[in-house]
């Protein structure tokens, strides 16, 4: 049977075929071959807009034909035939409601890529690592608590089958988010984490996104199972997994996060975005909301998508508070923002990404109390931090300094996939991962899910149910 390519598959059926038999049984298997899941969502994309050097340029993709494989197969496309730096990805394509099953006897593949509908993601996740295949997952690999203790046994069962389990954390590589975990541990600069409390917390972290964006240069088509909370997962339980990652990762750098004894979650809530017919139809390129979407919609044609949440918990004592919000659209010039406060005794370590900074993440150092001794700590603690990022420096201000970084490290959201899938392929070849990052993983999912749980428990019970 013939490889096709992205461009041939375009313009041709998309057939069944047979594939060659590769049984992966450890994780540093090599070369490493892609396996795309069921793509409904941009990120399984993003993954191959970066060639890699040890990874086979045919990938096999397992989905049901429809719409969401064309727009798969259409950025691929994309990446391929761009001017710069163009990839040369072979996508080989099964469609059928069997392709689970044909990707699982098929072991075509020793990597199975997955970012889609959310619905059944858990469960593709645990007859993967099953079947002895590693998995990279886009966020959330689960998204209700219902699914929490099968994902648990996912991470067990991959561990005996010596595979791996990896979840796509793109925010780690936002170099304002990477300065501030690096001066928090930097004592003479931050000090020592607060403790805070519930009503101010010593980590907050805020996220805003759009519903109407672009990627890759065109407006994102969105599907429309994405506003369904059953299958998408409702706001509290998706971006929320960035936020709270980034607390344990920032806060407890290198360190396990158990999550029976670690996580204590103190109150939840949740909150819907309107969307009218109009705006669904433009984002979906679809005329009215499917059947599976009516049960969410007012009598005045308002779509109601419980993509709002935020979450007050303790992680080891330290008060957190996380809230992602979803908007239509952004203002002109706008895009998706992010707000982080660490409240350090010497100094708060602040990213800001407003109007005034032009809605770019802006790092800032504002110190308790300053004073000649502490500029003089922090000129020398710049320079230990600069033999690791050259270039970065600091500008006065009138409540403290902005970190001033340079354009080359400023990569964007989209390049970010690109270093997980590095860092995943540096754990692959070394056939394990870092010590915390299971328990944190298992830790960020129990704190996302039962989060869910609290916000639905307490709305309830405030409207009297």
């Amino acid at each position: 049977m013939k490889f096709l390519s992205v461009a041939a598959l375009l313009v041709m059926p998309i057939v069944s075929t047979s594939l060659s038999a590769q049984v992966p049984n450890k994780a540093a298997t090599k070369p490493v071959k892609l396996i795309t899941l069921d793509p409904g969502h941009f990120h399984a994309a993003l993954v191959q807009k970066s060639m890699y050097p040890d990874v086979d340029p045919l990938v096999h993709v397992y989905t049901p034909a429809g719409p969401d494989l064309q727009l798969h197969l259409d950025r691929i496309l994309s990446y391929n035939s761009r001017r710069e730096n163009p990839t040369t990805w072979q996508e080989k394509v099964y469609t059928g409601n069997d392709f689970m099953e044909k990707m699982l006897a098929g072991k075509a593949g020793n990597v199975v890529v997955m970012a889609g509908n959310n619905r059944l993601k858990t469960d593709y996740i645990h007859r993967s690592v099953a079947a002895g295949f590693n998995v990279l997952a886009d966020k959330p690999m689960v998204i209700n608590a219902g699914n929490f203790d099968k994902l648990k046994d996912a991470f067990a069962v991959a561990a005996k089958n010596k595979v791996m389990l990896y979840d796509i954390m793109t925010e780690r590589f936002e170099i304002s988010t990477l300065l501030q975990r690096e001066f928090s541990m930097l004592p003479d600069v931050f000090g020592t984490l607060e403790k805070g409390t519930p009503d101010n917390p010593a980590v907050t972290k805020e996220s805003v996104h759009h519903f109407y964006k672009y990627v890759s240069g065109s407006v994102l088509t969105r599907p429309a199972w994405f506003m369904d909370v059953a299958q998408q997962g409702e706001g509290i339980v998706d971006v929320t997994t960035h936020l709270v990652d980034l607390v344990q990762w920032e806060c407890f750098p290198n360190q396990i996060i158990d999550y029976k004894k670690d996580i204590r979650l103190t109150d939840a809530r949740r909150w819907t975005t309107d969307m009218t017919r109009e705006q669904f139809n433009t984002i979906t390129k679809l005329n009215g909301y499917p059947d599976y979407l009516k049960k969410d919609v007012g009598p005045d044609g308002v779509l109601k998508v419980y993509s709002n949440g935020e979450i007050n918990y303790q992680v080891r004592g330290v008060n957190a508070k996380v809230s992602v919000i979803w908007a239509y659209q952004a203002p002109e010039g706008a895009g998706d923002t992010h707000y982080s406060i660490m409240r350090g005794t010497k100094a708060n370590l602040i990213i800001r990404q407003g109007a005034e900074q032009q809605y770019k993440p802006t790092l800032y150092i504002e110190p308790i109390a300053g004073g000649a001794a502490y500029d003089t700590k922090l000129a020398a603690s710049l320079k230990t931090l600069q033999q690791k990022y050259p270039g970065v420096e600091l500008k006065k201000l009138e409540k403290g300094w902005e970190v001033i970084i340079p354009e080359s490290y400023k990569e964007g959201h989209e390049a970010h996939f690109a270093r997980v899938m590095e860092n995943f392929l540096k754990y692959l070849k070394a056939g394990k991962l870092p010590e915390w990052e299971v328990p944190n993983m298992i830790a960020k999912y129990y704190t996302t899910t039962r989060a869910l749980e609290l916000a639905k428990q307490g709305q309830n019970t405030a409207s009297g149910k």
